[in-house]
């Protein structure tokens, strides 16, 4: 464990890099201006058509592709300045030494500008991509930037953690959790004593909140989350943390249909919007637990446990078995099975079979079986 002081002696050093990349963005535009040219920044396109897959690491990663933002373009001129307004707020928070939530950033870059009736921002729809733009052209996080998001996502279950010099014991936080924070990092959070054998990631907080009332984590010896649907940054950077440093697997528990595969897929091997950071936030270690589409009949789960597929599943269904990271037999199969069966499983289905089923017999039967996909 590192000692107080070298915890903020690390979190100064982070800040003065952060703080560095800022200044030579702003550099690179005045001395742009000074030759007479028009100020322009490159900034990384974050889409699909920007993304590649990298086989040998098993994550996707951005591209190489750029857009130019100039300043003299009446199509480009607004988003320009929003950038360095934004960019300016984080330094002004970065040389405080304080952080702000993304929707404060918000209020403190809106203003009506002179005399006129345009408005900065007129909405957090608007500066939320601006964060973003900043933080792929700069290559930094948000949360380095010292902004953060709000708290979603609840852990319990066999660790001890440090969380900004407060020592918090998982086995102890009652029916709700800790609330994983937004910033994460090493100078934030650290692991003190870990008993856990894996790490389990929940999709549904009904799910985790049957799992944690049955002490399931104490049976198996693990760590509970729950993500509320897709998870959060933070939950992410956790989950990555804690596979790296305390050596201990991860295993996602998610819908049997395409929405439940999908967040399984961008823990694994990260997303699109984020591709620039999957190095940092992707676990291509994870396994999947469930729900699978030959869970019904493995598990003998009554019919009117099952949900029938929409146009709109299997459309997501199809476009998800092109991806290159779901091009192997067993996802085709997988994914198959959900098409030819034109059904889905809430993972509430289990409580059919009978409410503790869940945590007496699916999963310990799945772990002891390892029946799991990676």
């Amino acid at each position: 464990m590192p000692t107080k002081r070298e915890l903020n002696s690390l979190k100064k050093q982070k800040a003065k890099e952060t703080l560095k990349k800022l200044e030579t963005l702003a550099q690179g535009v005045i001395k742009t201006a000074e030759k007479g040219q028009n100020p322009s920044i490159d900034i990384p396109i974050r889409a699909l058509s920007n993304v590649d897959w990298n086989e040998k690491k098993r994550i996707i990663e951005m591209g190489d592709r750029t857009q130019s933002r100039t300043l003299f373009n009446v199509n480009m001129a607004k988003r320009f300045a929003q950038t360095f307004l934004v960019a300016s707020a984080c330094k002004e928070l970065l040389d405080a030494g304080k952080t702000t939530s993304i929707r404060d950033l918000y209020y403190m870059t809106k203003h009506t500008i002179g005399k006129t009736s345009e408005n900065t921002f007129d909405d957090q729809a608007e500066s939320d991509p601006i964060i973003e733009d900043l933080e792929v052209t700069i290559n930094t996080l948000r949360e380095e930037l010292h902004l953060f998001a709000s708290n979603r996502g609840s852990l319990v279950g066999e660790l001890t953690l440090v969380d900004a010099g407060d020592t918090i014991d998982a086995r102890k936080q009652g029916s709700g959790g800790w609330a994983v924070p937004s910033i994460v990092e090493d100078d934030v959070i650290q692991f003190k004593k870990c008993d856990a054998k894996f790490i389990l990631l929940v999709e549904k907080d009904a799910v985790w909140r049957r799992l944690n009332e049955d002490k399931f984590w104490r049976k198996h010896k693990c760590i509970l989350i729950q993500s509320q649907g897709q998870p959060a940054r933070g939950v992410r950077r956790l989950v990555r943390r804690m596979t790296e440093e305390l050596k201990i697997p991860l295993y996602v528990l998610v819908d049997n249909d395409p929405w439940g595969l999908y967040i399984y897929s961008v823990v694994k091997q990260g997303s699109i919007n984020l591709a620039y950071e999957s190095v940092r936030m992707a676990v291509p270690g994870a396994r999947f637990l469930g729900l699978s589409s030959y869970d019904r009949e493995r598990y003998d789960l009554p019919d009117g446990s099952t949900i029938m597929l929409n146009k709109k599943d299997e459309t997501r269904a199809k476009q998800m078995m092109k991806y290159p990271w779901f091009q192997e037999r067993k996802w085709q199969r997988e994914m198959k099975k959900m098409l030819d069966s034109k059904v889905k499983l809430e993972i509430e289905a289990l409580s059919r079979k009978g409410i503790t089923f869940i945590s007496d017999e699916y999963l310990p039967r799945k772990l002891a079986e390892k029946d799991w996909l990676v």
